[in-house]
């Protein structure tokens, strides 16, 4: 994760903890066991079901204490902007993944017409181009968050060296499952829900198509 606050913390974990739970909250969820996520299940701030672990409203909402950037510093205003910015950038993406996994008339994409394939890949140049650039502005305020563009580079270089699932699969470091993460990111810093993520960017992309 990006960044960990500093002042007083209410719940006594050391920095590994931390570290481990901030990534959790990041990714949804870890499949597999490890000491410091079994360490975060005994605290009662993740939960396993299964071979999955997931962070307990408590954790995710300890580490959106320790995440969230300064009221009215000027890395939560610029942070602010760029996250403006990405959300119509997030609309096209959303889209774009829509376009691979489903056919314009809702069937299945069954990956056998290369031509409309190759389309939506080729749509996906513009949206990277963006993000990338977002990124870059965004590393200035919030250095942590300066590895998503490599990220999501390696994600589309895998996809075009063959690996069909390097655009939209959320078994792997697939370029939509790193895209979730980077999000995931800016709402934490920003202390934005869901419910005002969603809203927030159909506004924005309302007044840009306007």
């Amino acid at each position: 994760m990006t960044r960990l606050a500093t002042g007083t913390d209410p719940h006594p974990l050391d920095e590994a903890a931390r570290a481990a739970l901030t990534d959790l909250v990041v990714r949804g969820m870890r499949r597999g066991s490890a000491p410091e996520l079994d360490s975060l299940v005994s605290a009662g701030l993740a939960l396993a079901k299964g071979p999955v672990t997931m962070p307990t409203v408590g954790g995710r909402e300890l580490v959106g204490t320790w995440s969230r950037l300064p009221a009215g510093s000027p890395a939560q205003d610029r942070v602010t902007v760029l996250y403006h910015a990405f959300l119509p950038v997030n609309r096209r993406l959303r889209e774009l993944c829509t376009a691979w996994q489903c056919r314009p008339d809702g069937s299945p994409n069954d990956h056998t017409d290369a031509a409309y394939d190759a389309s939506v890949r080729d749509r996906f140049d513009d949206v990277h181009t963006s993000i990338a650039r977002i990124i870059r502005r965004l590393a200035d305020p919030v250095s942590g968050l300066a590895h998503y563009r490599d990220d999501l580079a390696a994600a589309l270089d895998a996809f075009d060296a063959g690996d069909t699932s390097a655009l939209t699969s959320p078994l792997g470091d697939s370029y939509h499952t790193v895209w979730m993460r980077l999000h995931q990111e800016l709402l934490l810093l920003l202390g934005v829900s869901r419910a005002q993520d969603e809203a927030l960017e159909e506004q924005l992309v309302s007044e840009t198509a306007g």
